[in-house]
């Protein structure tokens, strides 16, 4: 099963997003579409109205209140401080408008990096995997060592063939992982399962990569040894599901969806403060449907 925990010295513990050390990277460098997520389009490369001149967001505590929600579950996984602080030296594109361009498109390939390093930690606390750990710590060093280049040579970096790379290890993972597991494990990659009933389902050891569960009910599923890398959870009621054990699973995807105190999660996860407040049962997946 996989660890779920931040042991001392996890490399995870390096992939949090301090907004306070980023310059507003993800309100200008990214696009976002009108939609359920936001009210409004914005185009990529253009500042989000909402971002004031020190770089923080005007509307911070009301994000979802006023439609933002694509804003509270976005997870950069620490690459908008990496990018200025290491990439950049502290420098940023508002004081030196002529990093812009650089600095967006350094920002884009290190959060899939920083993504990648998150995904190889995982697998380096996944004891099931233990005989695939030699190779995880040779891609982690190194995918850490390209994070570290300067902003021209980060920029040459053919991030989609490390992906790849990177890939042919963690569907390995999720092999061992389902093999290891004493749930039915079915297999649903890649399945459209908006809005699917799956209210107490044993979905344990399913390989759920890049499912769409878009307002799905999991309410009190067990998710445990199941692969969640790429599962679109937007919406999805996970109240008391069992998601402590779940593989490859992230802050954007558990914020993303919706719980309660009972639902358990990975330690290396934070619950998210929105599953406390007051909410609408059936909105997430009216959203959903209305998407699809």
């Amino acid at each position: 099963m996989p660890g779920g925990r931040e042991a001392p010295g996890d490399p995870r513990a390096a992939l949090r997003a301090d907004c306070a050390a980023c310059a507003g990277l993800c309100c200008v460098a990214p696009a976002f579409a009108r939609s359920s997520d936001f009210p409004v389009d914005k185009p990529a490369r253009t500042a989000c109205t909402n971002l004031r001149d020190d770089f923080r967001c005007g509307i911070h505590d009301r994000l979802r209140d006023t439609g933002y929600v694509g804003c509270t579950v976005f997870d950069c996984f620490g690459a908008g401080q990496q990018v200025v602080q290491v990439t950049f030296g502290g420098r940023d594109w508002r004081t030196e408008p002529e990093l812009a361009r650089p600095m967006f498109a350094a920002f884009d390939a290190m959060r899939l990096l920083h993504e990648l390093r998150w995904y190889l930690a995982e697998t380096l606390a996944t004891p099931a995997a233990a005989d695939l750990h030699g190779r995880a710590r040779e891609l982690l060093a190194d995918t850490e060592r390209i994070a570290g280049l300067p902003a021209d040579a980060l920029a040459a970096v053919d991030v989609a063939a490390r992906r790849g790379q990177v890939n042919e290890v963690l569907v390995q993972v999720g092999e061992r992982v389902r093999a290891a597991s004493p749930g039915p494990r079915p297999d649903r990659r890649g399945a459209d399962l908006v809005g699917a009933r799956l209210r107490g389902a044993d979905l344990r050891g399913a390989n759920l990569r890049g499912a769409l569960l878009l307002g799905a009910d999991l309410r009190g599923a067990d998710l445990r040894g199941a692969e969640m890398i790429g599962a679109d959870l937007r919406g999805a009621d996970v109240s008391g599901a069992d998601l402590a054990q779940a593989l490859f699973l992230t802050r954007f995807q558990v914020h993303a969806a919706v719980g309660d105190a009972a639902t358990r999660l990975p330690a290396v996860l934070d619950r998210p403060a929105h599953w406390t407040a007051p909410r609408g049962r059936d909105g997430g997946r009216r959203a959903a449907r209305h998407r699809r």
